[in-house]
């Protein structure tokens, strides 16, 4: 495989970060963005959280992932990681 095919961009990809690596093969992912107040304009912390599915559970806590839809695995489980873009801190 090129280095081309491997950096393309995945169809409705986000960065987010690891927040909890304690399920095996599921990690709750964090997404933050900024939101303007609809009334007075002023930008509003937000705050998306995700379970991912992480088939070999090459991430842990604090990584920044790169993380896309993907069909449902579980009730509450639509995500899969695309890569880990940067090691974190955590235990």
């Amino acid at each position: 495989m090129s280095e081309t095919a491997t950096k393309d961009k995945v169809r409705g990809a986000v960065l987010g970060t690891v927040e909890s690596d304690k399920g095996d093969k599921t990690r709750k992912v964090v997404v933050a963005f900024l939101a303007k107040h609809p009334k007075y304009g002023k930008y509003l912390r937000k705050r998306t959280v995700l379970r991912v599915h992480d088939e070999n559970n090459e991430s842990s806590l604090g990584d920044k992932v790169e993380v896309a839809p993907c069909r449902p695995m579980s009730k509450t489980k639509t995500w899969k990681l695309v890569r880990v873009v940067e090691k974190g801190h955590g235990s």
